[in-house]
């Protein structure tokens, strides 16, 4: 009966040290994980907007990043592992902007910036084009100042100023995206002038594109016929407001081959609602990614 109840003891002694282990290490592991940034979220550009108090410039298909000074970090918080010589020289203070290689080259961004071990020759192929000094009290007008002053002659190639500029009317407006699209670009985005630095989803920074674009929830694989026998003909989406609709389009054999998992969330192209609240037009774009 003793030599049971040693036993008991020291198996609770045991468990005692292995969950204080087990707390010690999620502790470490919160601590160094870095907060994430709070930064300006664009909302959609709706045409009501008077374009003289706006600078436009392109919106790149890379990923967002934010400078904290030290190191570079995407939205949800997690570091970029760039080498050193990509961030040398950056200034001391916030940068907010984007790591992009070139137009239609989102998948090839992607497979470079999440490596924890970076790659040289495929890290000399990005830039960080900056839009924004999230840590100015000036509005976006004077902070485009500020950063011509820090960038107009950047200390590394690798660190750029995306070009803004002015616009005046409906018409320049969509002259100007049809061009972007037509070069394989994605759209424009909007700053507003004369606005402070906000974090969060804010009309002071709009995107405009010829389609919109959101994301939704892969609830069934549907088989495919014709040329698309044996592989994915369609995939059955939920919204998160419940509707269901299928997406057919938009899939590289690849993808039809390999199709989003159940479960996973995907972007979609889209072109207005139905009646019914329908997306028309749907058309695959990708795996919803977060970094």
């Amino acid at each position: 009966m003793e030599e049971l109840l040693m036993k008991r003891d020291v198996l609770r002694l045991l468990y005692g040290i292995c969950l204080a282990i087990g707390l010690f290490v999620l502790a470490l592991q919160t601590a160094s994980a870095d907060p994430a940034p709070k930064l300006a979220l664009a909302k959609l550009y709706q045409r009501t907007e008077n374009l003289k108090d706006y600078w436009v410039s392109e919106k790149l298909d890379g990923v967002r990043a934010y400078w904290d000074g030290k190191q570079l970090i995407s939205r949800q918080g997690n570091p970029y592992h760039a080498p050193e010589w990509f961030t040398q020289g950056f200034p001391d203070q916030p940068l907010d902007g984007e790591l992009w290689i070139r137009r239609s080259s989102f998948e090839q961004l992607v497979s470079t910036v999440r490596k924890d071990k970076p790659i040289d020759s495929e890290w000399k192929q990005v830039k960080y084009m900056v839009f924004d000094l999230p840590a100015s009290n000036s509005n976006f007008t004077d902070r485009l100042t500020e950063l011509h002053r820090l960038l107009d002659d950047p200390p590394n190639p690798h660190l750029q100023l995306i070009k803004q500029y002015r616009l005046t009317d409906q018409t320049e407006l969509q002259d100007k995206l049809k061009n972007v699209i037509k070069q394989g670009g994605e759209g424009l985005m909007l700053h507003r002038g004369d606005a402070l630095y906000r974090s969060g989803r804010t009309n002071d920074l709009l995107k405009v594109k010829a389609w919109q674009d959101t994301e939704a929830i892969v609830i069934a694989h549907l088989p495919g016929k014709g040329k698309y026998k044996g592989m994915l003909g369609a995939i059955l989406v939920e919204m998160p407001d419940g509707k269901r609709f299928k997406i057919g389009t938009g899939f590289k054999d690849k993808d039809r081959k390999n199709p989003p998992a159940i479960g996973s969330q995907i972007t979609y192209k889209y072109f207005g609602l139905t009646r019914k609240g329908i997306p028309r037009f749907a058309s695959f774009m990708q795996i919803r990614k977060t970094y």
